[in-house]
């Protein structure tokens, strides 16, 4: 597997990687961006979960439903006692099914879910220990060959459970950064990860990067909704030209 990941890595680089045209996003509006928000909404604390499985858990639950339903759907899997990679797997698919309907489309995310675990535990063996040798860009290509995961999903995973220095590019990333000025709107996901990668570099890379995706989060529900609520935003600065006052209402 880590022999088809790299060879897969290769391939993407000898065709063009994303990073020669991460000039595209400006990295020091970036930075600035990191600047103003952790100044503005402080450490979240995020990602809320007891241990790096139950976030790896979480990971694909979230895939298009909201957090509220991910707890509930993860608070059935504690109660039947299989909140753990032997746990999933003891469960029948329509049992598995069940516990986790509260998160939505309980059928493809039974798939999914039950794809990671398999991987994780051929992989493992239930110790995460077990990863620590493999590259960060190794490790991502395994996951996305996993099935249903994509780059989020992985991304998060690498983030937040494995403690990898990744940003995690979400709809509320590109929601803010097209509202603000800072891309065009349908730029590749790689090439916004790495533009935030370079951004954040330095000591402390992983907590600043966790910080970060929480606190775009945190400015999307505040101020970046489907409605804008522009008063206050720590990035008004950055407010496009073409938005009328209208729209700032």
């Amino acid at each position: 597997m880590k022999t088809k990941a790299s060879e897969r890595r290769r391939n993407r680089a000898s065709s063009g990687s994303t990073s020669s045209a991460v000039s595209a996003v400006d990295v020091a509006a970036l930075r600035d961006m990191a600047r103003r928000l952790e100044g503005a909404f402080g450490p979240q604390h995020w990602w809320p979960a007891q241990t790096p499985f139950e976030v790896m858990v979480g990971a694909v639950l979230t895939q298009n439903t909201n957090w509220k339903n991910v707890e509930r759907a993860i608070a059935n899997l504690k109660r039947a006692k299989a909140l753990s990679p032997k746990g999933i797997l003891a469960l029948t698919p329509a049992r598995l099914r069940k516990l986790i309907t509260p998160a939505g489309y309980f059928r493809v995310k039974e798939k999914r879910l039950r794809s990671l675990v398999e991987w994780f535990q051929a992989r493992t063996r239930g110790r995460l220990a077990l990863l620590k040798a493999t590259p960060t860009g190794d490790l991502r290509e395994e996951l996305l060959s996993v099935h249903g995961v994509g780059p989020e999903t992985a991304d998060s995973i690498l983030l937040y459970a494995l403690g990898r220095p990744v940003f995690v590019v979400d709809a509320y990333t590109r929601r803010v950064l097209e509202r603000h000025g800072l891309l065009r709107g349908g730029e590749p996901y790689d090439l916004i990860r790495e533009a935030f990668e370079r951004a954040i570099a330095g000591r402390n890379r992983t907590r600043r990067m966790n910080e970060l995706h929480a606190q775009i989060v945190e400015l999307a529900k505040r101020h970046c909704r489907a409605r804008r609520s522009c008063e206050g935003c720590p990035l008004e600065k950055w407010m496009k030209p073409q938005m009328d006052a209208d729209e700032r209402r």
